[in-house]
């Protein structure tokens, strides 16, 4: 059982081999680079392969090494504010767009793993937004009202609907999301990256970018022990950012965020708890999420990180809060144990930046990375072929910029959640 920071816990176990891939070790040319191969950079190197785009792609590390291969697999509509929030902070026009736009990214997400086969235990029956306490009910109450008012199939359910549909007595009601599902997160990831390479597209793992150089008009991508040279470039390293890039790291506050998965449950256990298998996360400021796998275990997680002192307070914690959920789980333990990062931005929008002439990145996806990060990938294909225009996109340009005080805060926010934990679910 691992919590240390390169481990993926259940999922390494559960998912599918990865595609064979090697370091870089050569000079080659493509018409573009993708550096990561996280959600974003593998759904823009798909994309650009079904247009016949010759494109290489660099990871670092391993695909879905970062927040691809580490969070919880909820695929959700939409972002973590409200859509009233969205209008607020870029105005009607934009606005729509995005919300219209992640609206529809599960539904990109679920095609394109039945058009490419991908497995990755993928099941579409909705995520439900529980309610913890009469406040919590208010938030969830507005955010359905929101989301209908674009057409969306979001229904309210009360306590009792709740219940059975959670299997547990604990939240006053839910705010079912049947446009959503749950995926096998780190499969997803090496699925993408195998329908990728079938179309064409090459990766090369354990290839560490060095350097960029603008070369009369194209760009050299050292990494690796070779080179790529490139008219475009698409940055898609997000909260796992480093040297070249580390701008885009600075711009993110980093919260830790941990999941522990316990033994499958007996088949009597699974026809009370999560019946239908839907992802539930709720409204505490310190939130938790649920969801199940195939195997019928569950996985519980919630912001903090499985390190130092954290992972015994996380842990003890986490044994509380699920008895506190479902009674009859009183002496289950957990199998595995794994933590990452969620990159958020000051206003919990994803950011666009163009970082110099044909390179380009979007990143900043809050705690929503599978959906939007997938549907954004697209967007920045489109955006390297012409097919897309930078004043068309969702998301306006923008310059990254330090968050204020971001060490501190995430400093703050590790032990902040060890303190909450600490004390949390002991009655």
């Amino acid at each position: 059982m691992k919590g240390d920071a390169r481990s993926h816990g259940l999922w390494e176990q559960s998912a599918p081999k990865g595609p064979t891939t090697v370091c870089l070790e050569e000079s080659t040319s493509a018409d573009v680079v993708v550096v990561g191969a996280g959600y974003t950079g593998l759904s823009a190197a798909l994309h650009l392969r079904e247009r016949k785009v010759d494109v290489v792609v660099l990871e670092a590390e391993e695909i879905g090494f970062g927040g691809s291969g580490r969070n919880v697999g909820l695929v959700n509509a939409g972002l973590w504010i409200r859509p009233a929030a969205v209008f607020e902070r870029l105005g009607q026009e934009r606005g729509t767009r995005l919300i219209r736009q992640l609206g529809e990214a599960p539904r990109l997400v679920f095609d394109l793993i039945a058009r490419h086969g991908i497995e990755c235990e993928a099941v579409c029956n909705g995520t439900l937004h529980c309610a913890v306490g009469e406040a919590g009910y208010r938030e969830i109450a507005q955010r359905t009202s929101q989301w209908q008012s674009f057409g969306a199939p979001v229904e309210l359910l009360d306590t009792a609907a709740t219940e059975r549909k959670v299997g547990s007595r604990i939240y006053r009601g839910s705010l079912l999301d049947r446009r959503a599902g749950t995926v096998q997160p780190l499969a997803y990831a090496r699925g993408l990256a195998s329908a990728a390479l079938k179309e064409g597209a090459r990766i090369f793992t354990g290839s560490p970018v060095s350097q960029v150089v603008d070369e009369r008009g194209r760009w050299r991508v050292h990494a690796g022990r070779g080179s790529v040279r490139a008219d475009w470039v698409i940055v898609a390293t997000n909260a796992y950012s480093r040297t070249i890039w580390r701008t885009l790291r600075d711009e993110l506050v980093a919260l830790p965020y941990f999941n522990m998965a316990t033994r499958p449950l007996s088949m009597n256990e699974r026809a009370v708890i999560l019946p239908e298998r839907q992802g539930v996360w709720d409204t505490r400021r310190v939130l938790s999420s649920l969801r199940s796998d195939a195997a019928g275990r569950l996985i519980f997680g919630s912001v903090g990180a499985l390190r130092g002192s954290g992972a015994e307070v996380h842990r003890n914690w986490g044994r509380r809060a699920l008895h506190k959920l479902f009674p009859m789980l009183r002496d289950i333990e957990f199998e595995h144990q794994w933590y990452g990062q969620i990159g958020m931005t000051a206003d919990a929008i994803p950011r666009f930046h163009r970082l110099a002439r044909n390179m380009i990145s979007i990143s900043g996806y809050n705690g929503r990375g599978i959906a939007p990060g997938t549907s954004f990938g697209r967007d920045l294909a489109n955006l390297a072929t012409g097919k897309l225009r930078a004043a068309d996109l969702a998301l306006p340009a923008s310059t990254p910029k330090e968050a204020p005080l971001r060490a501190a805060r995430e400093s703050f926010y590790e032990l902040g959640a060890q303190v909450a934990h600490f004390f949390g679910a002991r009655r």
